[in-house]
């Protein structure tokens, strides 16, 4: 099925200017710490593939894209708009197993 509508941008939903809540500047942070130091990120259009492991069986699969693309963004110095594919999946577990798997590769041949 095909809309002929322009899609709206995260940025364009809200008016004014948003501010980091403390959880996400923790979130941040703490992610930043668990991200690998260096990472080649690719040349070109760009895949990454997201699996998120929610304990919550309400917790919505697009919510913790943008945030986590953005901290991969900063990380790793690249533009996230390099992203042309996005594979996103989430697991059930218990609490205390949250995860998150990510993988990047181009999809220029």
């Amino acid at each position: 099925m095909k809309l002929k509508i322009k899609p709206l941008s995260v940025n364009d939903c809200w008016k004014g200017q948003r501010y980091k809540t403390p959880e996400y500047k923790v979130y941040e942070y703490e992610t930043f710490a668990l991200l690998p130091k260096s990472l080649k990120i690719p040349d070109g259009k760009l895949q990454i593939d997201l699996v998120f492991g929610f304990s919550s069986k309400a917790s919505d699969i697009d919510n913790p894209c943008k945030p986590f693309l953005d901290i991969l963004q900063k990380k790793y110095g690249f533009n996230d708009k390099k992203i042309y594919k996005m594979n996103v999946s989430k697991k059930d577990v218990s609490k205390g197993l949250e995860f998150i798997e990510w993988k990047i590769t181009s999809i220029d041949k």
